[in-house]
């Protein structure tokens, strides 16, 4: 993402992690870790996905450390593939090793927010999770579970109104049976070519939202 992006070799299930970390400005004190998830790794998803820099960017700008990393499978992630499950696994096990304690902030983009909410069931009782942000989310062909109701309050979901890869009304059905607002993005595509600085800016809101 920039001269200062660190890259990691973390170990999962199916072996290697590849990832990468942003720091907050020099001297600055992290108020915690965001790990986000990438888009599906079967239609060019990777970490390096403009939307998931931008979320990346938006968490550094407010003082979050960032990590993005490749699914299995992808780049020099080792394994296949696993239709998500073994997803969640590897999410799991990149928060464990750079964010073994303290705040931690969930987040991920399409493929990679089903991934994130599926990950968030374990994660919500055992750890700290300061935020959570789920920007076009994969919710249509398999239904993610529902949020902990107390998660609410510290979530921010957005999609784009005209998306054609997941349906606004696909997240409106999954969200509403929770009272899940969401943050619809006027002419919005999936991957909000030309809005990206309104996405970073609307997960700047959040973040400084729950300071």
């Amino acid at each position: 993402m920039n001269s200062q992006t660190e890259k990691l070799r973390l170990e999962g299930a199916a072996g290697v992690i590849e990832a990468q970390r942003d720091m907050p400005a020099e001297g600055a004190k992290p108020r915690g870790v965001a790990v986000i998830a990438h888009p599906h790794p079967l239609f060019g998803g990777t970490m390096d996905n403009k939307v998931v820099q931008t979320l990346a960017r938006a968490f550094v700008a407010c003082g979050w450390t960032a990590v993005r990393f490749n699914f299995r499978g992808v780049g020099e992630s080792a394994g296949v593939h696993d239709e998500g499950r073994g997803e969640a696994e590897d999410y799991r096990a990149v928060v464990a090793q750079v964010a073994p304690a303290g705040p931690l902030a969930i987040a991920g983009f399409s493929f990679g927010a089903f991934v994130a909410l599926q990950a968030t069931q374990t994660l919500w009782t055992e750890r700290n999770v300061t935020t959570l942000t789920f920007v076009g989310a994969s919710v249509a062909r398999v239904v993610p579970p529902a949020l902990p109701q107390d998660a609410h309050d510290r979530t921010l979901v957005v999609h784009g109104e005209a998306d054609d890869t997941v349906a606004l009304s696909a997240v409106m059905d999954w969200a509403r049976p929770q009272s899940l607002p969401v943050t619809v993005v006027p002419g919005g595509g999936h991957f909000f070519h030309g809005q990206l600085p309104l996405l970073k800016n609307l997960v700047v809101r959040q973040l400084r939202a729950n300071l």
